[in-house]
């Protein structure tokens, strides 16, 4: 069965500071990554399946189409890089996992790249806490699949803050 995404790695590539040399096909597993986890974690599974079933049968339309294109969206182009951006410069394959370094290039330290992932994290809450703030407005009205889930499914989140990891 093919993976019905959200976005395509073409968003990610234009909204982001990725270039167009980004490899699209890399792009891919973090947008599905994060479609999973992060929008369905803030949708709910009932309203997630709701909008993966529109977008599939191309029926998305109106207040589903808002959702998407508007709030969606931004929440997905950055938390594909929260995910991507430590991996972008790794490859895997038979030959085993070694790091891209082109010439006259410098990697970045881990945490230089840390420091981007907070960056992308930070940009991803804002939206996502938009999009909380959206539903909880207009979910009972427009959105009833938002208040639905039950037994094994995933309810939504109704705050994304991120206070990092404290260790004891």
């Amino acid at each position: 069965m093919a993976k019905i995404l959200f976005i395509q790695p073409k968003d990610v590539i234009q909204f982001t500071s990725s270039n167009g040399n980004v490899d699209v096909d890399k792009l891919l597993p973090y947008i599905y990554q994060s479609q999973e986890v992060e929008v369905q974690r803030l949708l709910g599974t009932n309203l997630y399946d709701k909008l993966k079933s529109d977008i599939n049968g191309s029926s998305l339309s109106g207040n589903y189409q808002t959702l998407v294109n508007t709030y969606i969206k931004p929440i997905l182009i950055h938390y594909t890089m929260v995910y991507a951006l430590p991996y972008l410069s790794v490859t895997i394959s038979n030959g085993g996992v070694y790091r891209n370094n082109p010439e006259n290039a410098t990697a970045l330290s881990s945490d230089e790249i840390n420091n981007l992932v907070e960056k992308e994290r930070d940009a991803a809450q804002y939206f996502s806490q938009r999009m909380i703030d959206y539903l909880n407005f207009n979910a009972s009205a427009n959105f009833p699949e938002y208040y639905t889930n039950n037994n094994e499914k995933i309810s939504p989140d109704y705050d994304d803050n991120f206070n990092g990891w404290v260790l004891t």
